[in-house]
């Protein structure tokens, strides 16, 4: 019985090393891909929200805010379903989304900790609404420090780099 359980825990191990990273990419991938289309095909609306940037995103002009964050989203979307540039591209998808939380889904205001936790909800009641960026702070971060798993073209090109 232990045998068996030892090799079932190492099958799910062998089987997370391929797939576990696998699915964070590709959901993570696809929703920032969906972003930056939408912001691709719609109108500049960062310009409303300016002052509302964190420092030292507030003084790039919002030309250039929204320019970076549609191909940040666009490209960083498609590379992280393909696991190309995984670190890179999670370490810059983490700080567009705080960037985001701070100027878009933080409430405007709060006095206590329950009134701050009303904005900790998808759809926003006056309170803000940051769960939906938190969770994806949460899914980048095992990217930003465990890689992009085996099934990557990170871990296909490093292992081909090693060898020569």
């Amino acid at each position: 019985m232990k045998t068996m359980l030892a090799r079932s825990f190492s099958a799910l191990d062998w089987l997370g090393l391929w797939l576990a990273m696998l699915s964070l990419r590709i959901l993570l991938g696809w929703d920032f891909f969906e972003s930056g289309l939408e912001k691709f095909n719609g109108e500049n609306w960062f310009m409303d929200i300016q002052e509302r940037f964190p420092a030292p995103f507030n003084l790039i002009p919002p030309e250039i805010s929204w320019q970076m964050a549609t191909w940040f989203e666009l490209l960083g979307g498609l590379a992280l379903v393909i696991g190309l540039a995984t670190r890179f591209f999670s370490i810059s998808l983490f700080v567009l989304t705080l960037v985001a939380i701070a100027s878009v889904h933080w409430p405007d205001s709060w006095a206590t900790l329950s009134q701050l936790m009303q904005g900790y909800g998808f759809t926003d009641k006056g309170f803000g609404n940051f769960k939906l960026p938190v969770l994806f702070l949460g899914m980048l971060l095992p990217l930003i420090l465990g890689g992009p798993g085996k099934l990557s073209l990170d871990h296909y090109l490093r292992r081909r780099w090693l060898k020569s």
